[in-house]
């Protein structure tokens, strides 16, 4: 098996471990780091969203459905978390990973379990999480930033859950910025795709400037990096 080269993101240190060490320390301290912001996974050259995690004892093929959350909003505009959390929900339903529904955050079966997206789930909260859903797997998060000018930001944490033994299966925490000029790169690179596909917007400026495409575009970033846990 050809071995590829992964990088871990720590506190003011960039190292290169080894993938048996790499994978023992994540396993071990990813969970707690990850929502710190502390610790990532970079995966040389990729395309997607810079910052995500696999778990690389899982293959994400194995989960047959996953509720995703309505994401918890922190940026001043109140609707947005519920734009993105749509666009999100339509980008990972066209991977075809795992069979996927929509939980408004106002749903009453969701209000009724009353966990944060921050929160560590316990046996029972994980119990009753999949009753009241009736899925296999949680997508939960937060919307951590929204800006429209002067240059377009859009700001996520997210985790998928296994409800049937807590284990956190991927997770991704990422500030799209539309002043950076990687995240540039890669929209010209999205917009090239799109073009060959029939489905471009009229130009990648239009994507810097519109709040939906640049959306679509972190969204389908996003939804790339769910596609590497698939094997």
């Amino acid at each position: 098996m050809r071995k590829t080269k992964r990088y871990i993101v720590s506190v003011g240190k960039i190292g290169r471990l080894p993938p048996r060490w790499l994978y023992t320390v994540l396993l071990a301290v990813l969970p707690m780091l990850f929502w710190l912001g502390c610790a990532v996974i970079r995966p040389g050259g990729s395309s997607a969203a810079d910052y995500y995690y696999v778990n690389p004892a899982r293959d994400l093929s194995s989960v047959a459905t996953v509720a995703l959350v309505e994401l918890r909003n922190e940026s001043p505009y109140p609707q947005i978390s519920t734009d993105v959390t749509q666009t999100l929900f339509e980008a990972i339903q066209k991977k075809h990973l795992f069979g996927l529904s929509l939980i408004r955050r106002s749903d009453r079966r969701w209000r009724n379990l009353q966990v944060r997206p921050d929160s560590a789930y316990n046996l029972d909260q994980l119990l009753a999480t999949r009753r009241a859903l009736g899925c296999d797997a949680i997508l939960i998060g937060t919307l951590s930033t929204y800006q429209p000018y002067p240059h377009m930001t859009v700001g996520l944490r997210l985790k998928l859950i296994d409800l049937n033994d807590g284990q956190l299966l991927w997770g991704l925490e990422q500030v799209w910025d539309t002043a950076d000029k990687s995240t540039e790169r890669r929209i010209k690179n999205y917009f090239e795709r799109q073009m060959r596909s029939g489905f471009a917007p009229l130009s990648e400026q239009i994507t810097l400037l519109s709040s939906i495409n640049f959306v679509k575009f972190v969204a389908y970033e996003t939804a790339e990096t769910l596609e590497s846990g698939k094997r």
